[in-house]
């Protein structure tokens, strides 16, 4: 049964009477009437998301069917190979990395999981990563920089997992380490923000030479509810309008990104989100990857991991 958000409920009521009519199909031809309103979903979904609020495309960037990680892998690679382990405590599921190869080039990919179900989502903890995680991650990528592979990492976690456990294992010195490392590893790095860019989390995996966000994900410091919280003063009795107000304060979108120029471009979703389309959103993300790749591997190590610094120092502003 499919999920619809708040803002799409218009569309369920019509969706539903075309899955009744096509039942009903089976014995009366009534093919005008459901082609007419399958037209008819399709003009008011593009009308929805035309005029989609900052809190809305959060809601869109954490739709439990929305693609993660391992579907993306699962669409573009031949050759998948998952590691796993940081050498050092464990492994962590709530990130996932791998040799995997795209039109017959090998790269190593590395990403947040959440996990479908309940069952899994509670094994990897909702895609919230513990230490290990991130050491996990710069392993892999380490791996990466000795054998001369491009880095794709996507980033999908509403932000590193806050519990006492991680804390005693070196979050915060974890994260820092993997900002160190990524800013000079001497090998392409292409990162992708899939859905949820939260926090420290998401910085872990973001350091790169191109960063790019798909239409309907959000990057920010902290989430919209978290934002209310603070600014309110108050985590009960949050409505919908603080969620909002928090939301478009943050300018958390892709288009507010690019225009502060923080990311390098925004890639396309289908209209009603990644969801609605998992191949044709692969397909875009994989031209970005090869087209991306082919310009990178053009300059010389020093120059990239020189552009890469100064493309970091240049991100917010001052006044003196």
């Amino acid at each position: 049964m499919a999920y619809y958000l708040d803002f799409e409920k218009p569309l369920e009521e019509i969706e539903s009477k075309i899955e009744e009519l096509k039942k009903i199909g089976e014995d009366f031809d009534i093919s005008p009437e459901i082609k007419r309103l399958e037209k008819k979903v399709k003009e008011l979904r593009t009308e929805i998301y035309s005029n989609i609020t900052p809190w809305q495309r959060t809601q869109i960037a954490r739709h439990p069917e929305r693609p993660y990680t391992l579907d993306y892998i699962n669409y573009i690679t031949n050759d998948f190979v998952e590691l796993h382990g940081d050498r050092r405590y464990g492994d962590d599921p709530s990130i996932v990395g791998g040799i995997g190869k795209i039109n017959n080039k090998s790269f190593m990919i590395i990403g947040h999981q959440k996990g479908r179900g309940l069952k899994e989502r509670i094994s990897r903890n909702f895609g919230q990563p513990n230490p290990e995680g991130y050491r996990k991650a710069l392993r892999l990528m380490k791996l990466a920089e000795r054998f001369k592979l491009p880095i794709i990492t996507m980033i999908d976690t509403p932000g590193a997992y806050p519990g006492i456990g991680a804390e005693e294992r070196g979050q915060a010195e974890t994260i820092a380490t993997n900002l160190m490392e990524m800013s000079r590893l001497k090998t392409i790095i292409i990162s992708i923000v899939i859905g949820e860019g939260g926090s420290g989390g998401a910085l872990a995996l973001s350091v790169a030479d191109r960063l790019y966000m798909l239409e309907n994900s959000v990057y920010s410091v902290i989430s919209p509810e978290g934002c209310a919280a603070i600014l309110w003063k108050k985590t009960t009795d949050l409505t919908t309008d603080d969620f909002n107000k928090a939301a478009e304060s943050l300018k958390l979108t892709a288009k507010d990104l690019k225009s502060f120029k923080i990311i390098d471009d925004i890639i396309p979703e289908p209209i009603g989100g990644a969801h609605k389309d998992p191949e044709a959103m692969s397909r875009r993300i994989n031209e970005y990857i090869l087209k991306t790749t082919e310009i990178l591997k053009t300059k010389i190590m020093d120059k990239l991991i020189d552009e890469r610094y100064k493309k970091l120092r240049k991100i917010g502003a001052y006044e003196e």
